[in-house]
């Protein structure tokens, strides 16, 4: 007689839900590909290697920190906070099992995406140096903070403040950081005319930029859809939270459609023209005004959201850029800062989300409010000690040069970039008729 083997739920369910956490970790973390791809398509190409090494070491130096440091702030900022207290500042070294190091790497990749995206608004400009030493900071407190408030239970977690995948926690408090830095650091030498006019300083490759705009949208399935981390619960009762993975797929799709067509619809309005980069940051803008939200909105809400993500973008880009004088090279602050925040906020009107949703509107502003505050504040400081040790921004010589070459040494596009080589890597070796004639 064959004796049917007998299976624990409990570990079913716990193997199912590690299973689709790292899954969907994995996913977020190809994020940064996107991020890279984005970033480095909207700047000069002597800025290229530049962008793609920033990206690279805040993952690389955020993560360990996070590790280190950050995770001990939160619990901190948390307990402080949530009037709670008795938490352990070490047991992240030696948890008690090995699956807190799977949490912990959820948690990781969210706070890595906040560091990487202020790397696309001081694009140009500012010493590696300066960046790596502000991802330190953010990895360790700044970040860490916030979520201690928020997701670890501290004062604004209990006031009830709703942010379902970091739409404000992750995306506004990155795109206020950098839209901070950028103003601190200053624009790059030639935006500016001095009659305070804007000069358009297009980046070297829209292909770039917009395949790393659909990296994105692609990770951001695992950003919402992934944060319905629990499939199984391991009882009779069958699904968990993942009963309402459907309307975070489907409003963070509509969300993300809708703000690819709000910003070419105002694109349309303000030039008479469709910029591609404007849809390509549209999409991304409507990605982050549902990510706060997607749990609990209509689906027509998706919709409506998105499109004010799209159409903002436009106009606070014109706003930072004319009227602030900041030179925020990915347009970081309105793609994830303004729309982070308005997602955030618009989350408290009853009439955009499904019944019994019970978000506080004076609550999501309160929460808004002290998330811009510290990050401005924190990241204020850092940076002006940094400029103050004049350790911030590159010298006018080497910013011209290009920092590929005098922060890494190295020409991302050799056979374009040198005046003396040509496209098939002959030498340009003669001068007739004040041209300049190919060598073989």
């Amino acid at each position: 007689m064959t004796i049917p083997l007998q299976a624990d739920p409990g570990a079913i369910a716990t193997g199912v839900n590690y299973s689709w956490v790292l899954t969907v970790t994995f996913l977020i973390f190809f994020m940064h590909a996107g991020f890279a791809m984005l970033e480095a398509g909207q700047v000069r190409s002597k800025n290229v290697a530049n962008q793609l090494t920033k990206n690279m070491l805040t993952w690389s130096v955020g993560v360990i920190v996070f590790f280190l440091v950050g995770v001990a702030v939160e619990a901190i900022a948390a307990g402080v906070t949530g009037g709670g207290g008795g938490y352990d500042l070490t047991a992240i070294f030696s948890p008690a099992s090995t699956l807190a190091w799977v949490d912990w790497l959820f948690g990781a990749v969210f706070a890595m995406t906040a560091a990487t995206i202020v790397s696309g608004a001081v694009a140009g400009r500012m010493k590696l140096r300066a960046y790596v030493s502000y991802t330190v900071m953010l990895a360790a407190v700044i970040y860490p903070v916030v979520t201690g408030l928020t997701w670890a239970g501290g004062y604004l977690s209990a006031l009830g403040f709703a942010d379902f995948a970091g739409g404000m926690i992750v995306h506004g408090m990155g795109g206020i950081a950098g839209l901070t830095a950028a103003w601190v650091v200053g624009p790059r030498l030639d935006k500016y005319n001095d009659d305070g006019s804007v000069n358009v300083i297009p980046g070297h490759s829209i292909t770039f930029a917009v395949l790393g705009t659909l990296i994105l949208a692609f990770g951001w399935y695992g950003f919402n859809v992934g944060t319905a981390a629990s499939p199984l619960t391991g009882d009779a009762s069958g699904l968990a939270s993942f009963e309402y993975v459907g309307r975070v797929a489907l409003t963070t799709t509509l969300g993300m459609a809708a703000g690819a067509i709000g910003a070419s619809a105002a694109s349309i309005a303000k030039t008479g023209k469709v910029d591609t980069l404007f849809v390509a940051n549209g999409l991304l803008a409507g990605l982050v005004m549902v990510t706060a939200n997607t749990d609990i909105i209509t689906w027509w809400a998706g919709i409506v959201f998105g499109l004010i993500g799209g159409i903002q973008l436009v106009y606070v880009f014109g706003w930072v850029e004319k009227y602030l004088k900041i030179d925020d090279v990915c347009a970081v602050f309105p793609v994830h800062g303004s729309a982070g925040a308005l997602g955030a906020i618009l989350v408290g009107i009853p009439v955009f989300t499904v019944a019994g949703a019970g978000v506080s509107l004076t609550v999501q502003v309160i929460g808004v409010a002290l998330i811009a505050g510290w990050t401005i504040a924190a990241t204020a400081v850092v940076f002006g000690v940094l400029k103050a040790l004049g350790q911030i921004r590159v010298s006018a010589a080497h910013e011209i040069e290009g920092l590929d070459m005098s922060e890494h040494g190295v020409d991302t596009y050799p056979e374009f970039g040198r005046p003396e080589t040509v496209t098939d890597g002959g030498q340009f070796s003669a001068q007739t008729d004040g041209g300049i004639e190919e060598g073989s």
